[in-house]
């Protein structure tokens, strides 16, 4: 077997350090369970923290990470891992702009597989690399990304997601998702499920919709739109139509369905339902009110239809919300 070549970035600046380190654990394990049971005499990977230069980047104040190499000592790699960015992301990707074309070159040249962990996709987009394709990120920051790379079809459910050997990964410790996947695919379903094993990681967990904290979308400038978000938000349990709302913010249907959409990303039909659903996850997760009184207690009157969008928001029924995060309610 020819031996890869994988670079890990090491930004300036803050970084979520579990993704570099994490990376660099993972696919060091595999090398190791592939040389144990002798599938291969050397390495799948030949592995490279990879910097702008050599300065000791320290992390969170507390941990410190020295890149081995730069990107000027590296012609061709297999597979970058770009980490997950904090912070103020737009200094951020300043900070580490000299990665964007390295990153570019690598993809054109030498078509190099790439992987962006949590909000690594934001870097990542700016090579223009991900224009026309899918991309996954940090259901935090999915307004953020939308308006800064309307280019890019954001997936907000995924935790995993692959475009012609583009990947990318949902929020915080899903990283490890997508790191076994990235096994799965370099060394084969036995050595994945190995890693799995070792790191007590769940495989193939693909949606992030249950972790969703749908906290309104507010970071826009249209006050007429805004207190109408308010308005639903307070009165999410009562009978609300386009029509009423509309009317409530003085604004003709058409144009009001074209604002709020333009300002918030979701149709008002849209934002009542995840503000609706919103709701009956935390009487879920905290009250011993059966799903029929969380429905009518969310503004639904139908079994069907609130079961039908409360699935479709957080990837599970109500009972199995329920009983994943009602501690009191699972033991009953």
């Amino acid at each position: 077997m020819i031996m890869k070549h994988l670079s890990i970035l090491v930004p300036k600046g803050t970084a979520i350090v579990d993704t570099i380190i994490g990376t660099y654990n993972q696919f060091k394990m595999a090398n190791a369970f592939l040389k144990q049971n002798s599938i291969v005499k050397e390495e799948n990977f030949d592995i490279d923290l990879v910097g702008l230069d050599k300065e000791v980047h320290t992390f969170s104040r507390l941990f410190s990470i020295s890149p081995t190499k730069t990107i000027h000592e590296i012609e061709k790699t297999d597979l970058i891992i770009i980490p997950g960015l904090v912070g103020d992301l737009d200094k951020q990707i300043e900070k580490n702009y000299g990665f964007v074309e390295w990153i570019k070159q690598r993809r054109v040249q030498h078509d190099a597989e790439i992987a962006s962990l949590c909000r690594g996709a934001f870097l990542l987009a700016e090579t223009g690399l991900l224009n026309g394709k899918s991309c996954a990120t940090h259901w935090v920051t999915h307004d953020t990304f939308v308006r800064k790379y309307p280019q890019v079809k954001l997936l907000p459910d995924k935790i995993i997601n692959e475009d012609n050997g583009i990947y990318s990964s949902g929020g915080a410790y899903s990283f490890l998702n997508l790191l076994l996947h990235l096994v799965e695919k370099f060394y084969g379903r036995e050595t994945a499920i190995y890693c799995s094993k070792m790191s007590e990681i769940e495989m193939d967990r693909m949606s992030q919709n249950q972790f969703v904290i749908f906290s309104g979308q507010k970071d826009h400038s249209d006050e007429a739109i805004k207190s109408i978000q308010e308005y639903v938000e307070a009165n999410y349990s009562e009978k609300l139509s386009v029509e009423h709302l509309a009317h409530k913010a003085a604004i003709s249907s058409r144009n009001f369905v074209r604002r709020f959409k333009k300002a918030t990303f979701n149709t008002p039909i849209e934002y009542i339902q995840r503000v609706r659903v919103e709701a009956a996850k935390k009487k879920l997760e905290s009250s011993t009110l059966n799903v029929q009184q969380v429905m009518y207690n969310s503004g639904y009157k139908d079994v069907k239809a609130f079961r039908t969008v409360f699935k479709k928001h957080t990837g599970l029924t109500p009972l199995e919300y329920r009983g994943k995060y009602n501690r009191e309610m699972a033991v009953l």
